[in-house]
């Protein structure tokens, strides 16, 4: 398994405050990863979006993400676009991201859907640690079954993804998924169950037990998808949405997002 890129692809960002303004204070990336500017948000904080000068993620990738948001700092992260994993002889590919949230800060992970290929390969290992309940975290991803146009639902050889969070060095949430579309039923009962794509969103301490209600309330009056949310023994929630179109997920995500968002300017 070689990587095209010759080493590891890697993308490192550091935030600071100035002036009340969320700031890049460290950069760092390597091929195939550049940065734009980071879009000042009316809030103070700063979305942040990197551009990927590949195709897509190809066999023998290797990329490592590292994110370090500093006390205060306000950070949303977005990509270009969707995050198409190539069909692939042999090999796969990696990722690997760690994200280190100090005290009162707040960090949006919300990258476009992913679109696995045919006979693709891929494997994604994210670490993340919270200072304490200050630190507000959310993350969405959304997973397609695959190419439907092309006759590619579910043709992909292995997804797997590995998430653990922890807050104040306590383990909070973990989610291992592991597809293989060969040796599973995939579209079956206990998987997508007819669906074809699927989000998976967390969200850290803030919202109360009525806030739950109104997302539960969101899901159901949402046609093409169904879903329900989970408060979590720690106080934080867990989302999980099945759909057939990426757009409709997608913007019932920034929904929910959104009103996460507003929840904690309340408090």
């Amino acid at each position: 398994m070689e990587n095209q890129f010759g080493r590891i692809s890697q993308l490192r960002l550091t935030t600071g405050v100035e002036k009340g303004k969320t700031v890049l204070r460290d950069l760092f990336f390597t091929a195939p990863y550049k940065v734009m500017t980071p879009f000042q948000k009316r809030d103070g904080g700063i979305q942040v979006m990197p551009l990927c000068a590949s195709a897509g993620i190809m066999e023998g990738d290797c990329q490592k993400f590292s994110f370090l948001v500093k006390e205060g700092s306000n950070l949303e992260y977005l990509s270009q676009s969707f995050e198409k994993i190539h069909k692939m002889k042999e090999g796969c590919a990696k990722r690997e991201a760690e994200i280190t949230q100090e005290k009162n800060s707040i960090f949006f992970y919300h990258p476009q859907p992913v679109i696995p290929f045919r006979d693709s390969d891929f494997e994604n290992h994210m670490e993340v640690h919270l200072e304490d309940e200050t630190a507000r975290f959310a993350m969405v991803e959304i997973l397609s079954g695959g190419r439907k146009a092309h006759d590619e639902m579910f043709a992909y050889r292995r997804y797997l993804s590995k998430i653990q969070i922890y807050r104040k060095g306590q383990l909070i949430y973990r989610d291992y998924t592991r597809y293989e579309p060969d040796e599973m039923d995939m579209a079956g009962l206990g998987m997508y169950e007819g669906y074809t794509h699927m989000a998976s969103i967390f969200l850290s301490t803030g919202p109360d037990k009525s806030w739950q209600e109104e997302i539960a309330h969101l899901l159901e009056e949402t046609k093409e998808c169904e879903g329900a949310v989970t408060r979590l023994v720690q106080g934080d929630f867990a989302v999980r949405i099945l759909g057939t179109r990426a757009q409709v997920l997608e913007e019932t995500a920034a929904q929910i997002l959104e009103s996460y968002k507003n929840y904690n300017k309340q408090t």
